[in-house]
């Protein structure tokens, strides 16, 4: 028999022994509606029945209360951990997209960069960010977290949860939520990476990442995520709606390391040879596109944990708006990017094809969990713009020498994606009875507020009336064209050739009026 029949009828007895084991009547519970019921809760409690008393009900409260923050727990370290697999991500692509003969240096400051940067969070950078942002209620309070420089709505500065030890801070709340954030510190720590590359010292970037993780990230990151002023400005005197929003660190994160790398790759100069001196920049290919789009897409999947668990629980079944519409957004920058330089080159570029897709990503952070699909297509796109005119402009005008595009990727298109915030947010999260940074009251953007019912109606009426004003105007340039029989206008110039334009081209809709 030949080896094809042998492998034909080997896959067929396959097939009828799976279809023979199917009938085994076996079932226990496949749909999961006995499981986890009153049962469970008194073998785990070891009482016999439910005590129809208040003790009794306090106790299955506890339980339900337990088990809601330990599947919350479950979800923030699961995510943290797709996070923390963003480093490999980083390392493909920055190490792709330079030369090979740094290939070890580029592996080297991803590596020294993780080990470092964790280490200043863990003395004080977590203090300094989150030391009074008590309480989470997802993760049961973190009720340690309480101490915070700054009165009222002007926080500054945390000083609970120094080495995890201060302020009672060793707790197994606090803990989870320092796995979580200090992966999110370590994407701002590796942002730098790409924009730095193959022209700094290895003892520069080491000082580059302590103050990374230690200073620049945790205080700015107080100001919005840790309770401070920036988040208050909702309660405080000034009533500016949510105060600033930035759900998952398009500001925070990716903002704050592409800045921060603007400021490096400016103290640092161009590599040598990059610029011509009549100021024209040549190309330095990365060596492997492969590991560029292996890294881009390591990221992406990264990234659907970096946004749903900034829910800090699975609880929220927010998550699945948050996850769908970091897709979209990745996918239309991808797009736009990918289109771009096949219209500009004739063929698509994969370097900024996969720096399309970042942006998009990064655009998306803030806003993924307050925007509606469509919105997050429309963010996706605009980022794709951003990237590709940022990457040129940075290149051709500044002169800013920026090896992978992460200055125009996590600096430009992470102050685009806060802009999106406050620009589409449709006002359906959260709940009005939970509220944002202590305001009782949705996340709602500029746009979808002026397309709210009387507020629609007064827009239209308005766009109206500046339609019918600029016909009446059109209107009354040719009724005195008519009755004074002279062409020119006060300056002299022709008005029939400009009566023209206003018809065929830049009004088309006026003609028949005029």
């Amino acid at each position: 028999m030949s080896r094809g029949k042998k492998l034909f009828a080997m896959t067929l007895i396959t097939l009828i022994a799976l279809l023979v084991v199917s009938q085994f009547n076996h079932h226990a519970d496949p749909t999961g509606t006995k499981t986890g019921a009153t049962a469970d809760y008194l073998a785990q409690s070891g009482v016999k029945k439910v005590e129809l008393s208040q003790v009794g009900i306090n106790a299955l409260a506890n339980t339900t209360g337990h088990l809601a923050i330990s599947i919350n727990f479950t979800w923030l370290l699961i995510t943290g951990f797709m996070v923390l697999f963003m480093q490999v991500g980083f390392a493909f692509l920055v190490t792709g997209l330079t030369r090979a003969k740094n290939a070890g240096h580029m592996m080297m400051m991803n590596l020294s960069s993780f080990v470092i940067a964790l280490l200043a969070y863990y003395a004080v950078g977590f203090a300094f960010q989150f030391g009074g942002v008590a309480p989470i209620a997802n993760l049961g309070g973190t009720s340690p977290l309480t101490g915070i420089f700054g009165h009222g709505t002007a926080g500054l500065i945390g000083f609970h949860g120094f080495f995890l030890q201060s302020g009672n801070s060793y707790d197994v709340g606090v803990i989870a939520f320092f796995l979580f954030q200090v992966v999110f510190m370590e994407t701002a720590g590796y942002i730098i990476i790409g924009a730095i590359a193959e022209r700094v010292s290895f003892a520069g970037f080491i000082l580059a990442e302590i103050a990374m993780g230690a200073i620049i990230y945790p205080i700015y990151g107080m100001w919005m995520w840790g309770g401070g002023w920036l988040s208050q400005l909702g309660n405080g005197m000034f009533k500016l709606g949510n105060g600033a929003v930035d759900f998952a660190g398009s500001g925070v994160v990716h903002a704050t390391g592409g800045w921060a790398a603007l400021a490096l790759a400016m103290i640092l100069g161009p590599r040598i040879g990059k610029f011509n001196k009549d100021g024209t920049p040549n190309a330095f290919p990365g060596h492997n596109l492969g590991y560029a789009v292996i890294g881009t897409l390591v990221l992406t999947f990264g990234w659907m944990g970096f946004n749903p668990g900034s829910t800090f629980g699975a609880t929220d079944l927010r998550i699945a708006v948050v996850a769908v519409n970091t897709l979209l957004a990745a996918s239309a920058g991808a797009v736009v990017a990918m289109a771009w330089t096949n219209a500009k080159w004739g063929k698509p570029d994969i370097s900024m094809t996969c720096n399309g897709m970042l942006a998009g990503l990064v655009a998306i952070t803030a806003p993924c969990a307050f925007v509606a699909p469509w919105a997050a297509v429309a963010i996706g796109i605009i980022a794709g713009f951003v990237v590709v005119y940022a990457v040129e402009l940075l290149d051709k005008r500044a002169k800013i020498d920026d090896p992978c595009g992460a200055i125009a990727v996590h600096g430009f298109c992470g102050a685009w994606g806060l802009l999106a915030v406050g620009l589409l947010a449709d006002g359906t999260y959260p709940d009005k009875a939970v509220g944002w940074n202590g305001v009782l009251q949705p996340v709602k953007g500029v746009i979808p507020a002026l397309l709210d019912g009387d507020k629609l109606f007064a827009t239209h009426g308005a766009m109206s009336g500046l339609l019918l004003g600029l016909r009446h105007h059109v209107r009354d340039l040719h009724d005195r064209e008519a009755v004074h029989g002279d062409p020119r206008d006060s300056r002299g110039r022709d008005r029939r050739h400009r009566r023209g334009r206003v018809r065929a081209g830049l009004l088309p809709g006026l003609r028949l009026a005029c």
